[in-house]
């Protein structure tokens, strides 16, 4: 098994590619290591010293690392794991994972602004994230603000205020006129 590995924008995630399906549909987040419960791979990635956060997509691993710690130190440890897991047959996560966009919920008046909202992010935006190892979900709506959940590599980038403000907010307020800001949320 060859694993690749590709650096993100966030200096303190990379991208690791096993070349195989991690998650069927969706992604899945591991901020730190008590919510990576249900994921056997998750729990053996959290196992290496000084790694801070696990994010699965479809086709890759992302792995933030702790400040402190250097990717010289910790990448072979992290390539290992993955190896030992997919190696091992063990299941990604344990239980039914169902197929869910990651989208919040939300209905009333404005129904159709967010639907509108998830559209674009779903075939605009998530991708475009994805190619970095994060991923960008809907959170709420409120009055013309968008606030949106950043996950994976997006999750404490440097450039992740940038591509909000700049990137995702031009986009939504170009194709949505209800849209009047985009503001990031805490997990």
């Amino acid at each position: 098994m060859f694993i690749q590995t590709e650096s993100t924008p966030n200096p303190a995630t990379l991208k690791f590619l096993p070349g195989q399906t991690v998650l069927e549909a969706g992604t899945a987040d591991f901020p730190t290591v008590d919510t990576a419960g249900k994921s056997p791979l998750a729990q053996r990635i959290f196992s290496v010293s000084g790694v801070e956060g696990v994010f699965f997509g479809t086709d890759f691993v992302t792995v933030t690392k702790a400040d402190a710690t250097e990717w010289d130190h910790v990448k072979p440890a992290i390539l290992g794991a993955i190896m030992e897991h997919f190696q091992s047959g063990a299941p990604v996560i344990e239980g039914d994972t169902p197929s869910m966009s990651g989208h919040a919920e939300h209905d009333g008046e404005d129904a159709e602004v967010v639907g509108q909202i998830k559209e674009l992010l779903d075939t605009r935006v998530r991708p475009a994230v994805a190619q970095d190892g994060g991923d960008i979900v809907f959170h709420g709506y409120d009055r013309g603000v968008v606030y949106l959940h950043m996950q994976g590599a997006c999750a404490g980038c440097p450039s992740s205020t940038l591509t909000l403000k700049m990137g995702i907010e031009n986009l939504l307020r170009h194709y949505i006129p209800e849209v009047i800001e985009v503001r990031p949320v805490a997990a």
